[in-house]
C-alpha cells in the first residue's frame, strides 16, 4: 500500500517550489496529469531513482515520487490531490 500525503507548506516567499505529493511513480502521474489539466506546472522530482529503487530516495520506499509546484499554486493544487486521494479510496 502506497502512503500518500500532502506536505504542508511554508509561507514565506511568493515563486517558491513546493512539494505537494509523494506516492508511487504511477500515483504521481496520475496526479501530475491532473495538476496539469487545471494549468499548474508540474516537476517530478525523483522520478527515476524514485521508480528503480525507492527505499533509496524514502524510507521503506512509500511515496518515493515526490510532485513538486510553484506556491502561488497550492491551495488550487491542494484541492485536487485531496478530492484524488478521497477518489482513490
Amino acid at each position: 500500500m502506497n502512503i500518500l500525503k500532502i506536505k504542508n507548506m511554508k509561507k514565506n516567499k511568493k515563486n517558491d517550489l513546493v512539494e505537494i505529493f509523494a506516492g508511487s511513480s504511477i500515483d504521481a502521474e496520475i496526479v501530475s496529469s491532473l495538476l496539469k489539466n487545471s494549468k499548474i506546472e508540474t516537476f517530478l522530482k525523483d522520478e527515476n531513482i524514485g521508480t528503480l529503487a525507492p527505499w533509496q530516495v524514502s524510507a521503506g520506499g512509500a511515496g518515493a515520487v515526490k510532485i513538486i509546484i510553484n506556491s502561488n499554486d497550492y491551495e488550487t493544487a491542494k484541492l485536487i490531490v485531496e478530492e484524488y486521494e478521497r477518489n482513490k479510496k
